[in-house]
């Protein structure tokens, strides 16, 4: 019998955050986005202001699977809700129902912290991820498209900003 839990991440796992983080990297074939160091997810997840939470599902205490999530806020619902950014299992674990206890573990997080969503974006080309999300339910939101500004294109929008035209 397989000893599975879930647990929350702590700074003492950063390393351990970091290798699945970059394992998902190689999987989505982002390897090259995959920029974030230890002291950047340190310094963000476990600093003064943490931004997201990570749990891992473990089997016999070794870390199999990993989330990283964060709080969003829906106008229309006037609640906040959940946003999972990532959920990786490692390549020898998939096909047992980790991803799924970890999806579920968190939409009882959303569930018993009164929010109104969970969330997630997907590629496209992921067809068994996508196979899985509408097996457990979940709706795709095809009528809407993700839209990104990063790097020197944010700077540069950002250094277009006049306050002084808006009366600041």
């Amino acid at each position: 019998m397989k000893n599975i839990k879930i647990v929350s991440g702590t700074i003492n796992d950063t390393a351990e955050i970091l290798k699945f983080i970059t394992a998902l990297g190689v999987y989505e074939k982002l390897e090259h986005e995959v920029v974030v160091t230890e002291e950047m997810l340190k310094k963000n997840l476990f600093g003064d202001k943490k931004y997201a939470e990570v749990l891992f599902i473990e089997v016999d205490s070794k870390k199999v699977g990993f989330a990283l999530f964060f709080t969003n806020f829906s106008t229309f619902l006037g609640l906040p809700g959940i946003y999972l950014e990532d959920l990786f299992v490692l390549p020898e674990f998939r096909g047992e129902g980790y991803g799924k206890k970890l999806l579920t573990y968190i939409a009882r997080l959303a569930v018993e912290r009164g929010y109104g969503r969970f969330e997630w974006s997907v590629l496209d080309w992921n067809t068994s991820a996508i196979d899985f999300y509408n097996s457990i339910g979940a709706i795709p939101m095809s009528e809407w498209t993700v839209q990104r500004l990063s790097g020197e294109t944010l700077k540069s929008v950002a250094q277009t900003y006049n306050h002084q035209s808006i009366g600041m």
